[in-house]
């Protein structure tokens, strides 16, 4: 059965989702009907970018709504905040989330995927992973085996995610940064690109280094 599909965010993620969903189609033929972007924001660039592909701009998501229009959506937003309250915004209207799986993925045995993730190019799932909702996997990226990653999470290109990590909602794992095995990062904090968690911190924590410290205006 074909899914009609709206992507939220016609920005570098929003066109990358485009990718995995376009890779998914080749891989599984009329997998998704793939009706266009939603954007509160868009400018020109976006428009033209999304029209050198044959993609349409559909305009701000309440306009849509507006329109009664039936569809499964993801949300392809870099920030877990921002994320979490478009969900909100769309699951409340009764929508359904899509999961994406580029085709290139690895997802290892008994690995549970949250409804609204996004797994891109040659990112890697292990085995006994937990998935939250709308968690974004960027390319390259790596979740080890028995991680919890919670709901809207991101990671970063090249970030590494280690064995039984645990990390909370709303997270943000920066470009090339490691997470060493068994430790617990708090919701709602950010890691900052290539630092390498060494240590457990809490939630609201900004993290910078190697190894990884709170980071501090004064630094």
């Amino acid at each position: 059965m074909t899914v009609p599909l709206v992507i939220v965010g016609g920005g570098g993620f929003g066109r990358e989702t485009l990718d995995v969903a376009e890779a998914v189609n080749a891989a599984h033929p009329g997998r998704f009907d793939i009706l266009g972007v939603l954007d509160d924001g868009a400018d020109g660039l976006v428009g033209s970018r999304l029209a050198a592909r044959n993609v349409d701009l559909l305009g701000p998501i309440d306009d849509w709504l507006a329109r009664g229009v039936s569809a499964h959506y993801v949300v392809a937003i870099g920030s877990p905040a921002v994320r979490e309250r478009i969900d909100a915004r769309l699951s409340a209207a009764g929508l359904e989330p899509a999961t994406l799986i580029h085709p290139s993925a690895v997802v290892g045995s008994v690995a549970l995927i949250g409804a609204g993730s996004v797994i891109c190019s040659g990112a890697q799932v292990s085995t006994n992973v937990r998935l939250g909702r709308a968690v974004h996997l960027n390319p390259g990226s790596i979740v080890g085996h028995d991680a919890v990653l919670g709901d809207f999470v991101s990671v970063n290109p090249g970030a590494i995610v280690s064995g039984e990590v645990s990390v909370g909602a709303s997270t943000l794992i920066g470009a090339g940064s490691v997470v060493l095995q068994g430790l617990h990062v708090g919701g709602g904090s950010v890691v900052g690109a290539a630092a390498c968690v060494t240590r457990d911190f809490p939630e609201g924590s900004t993290v910078v280094g190697v190894p990884a410290r709170e980071y501090s205006k004064d630094q």
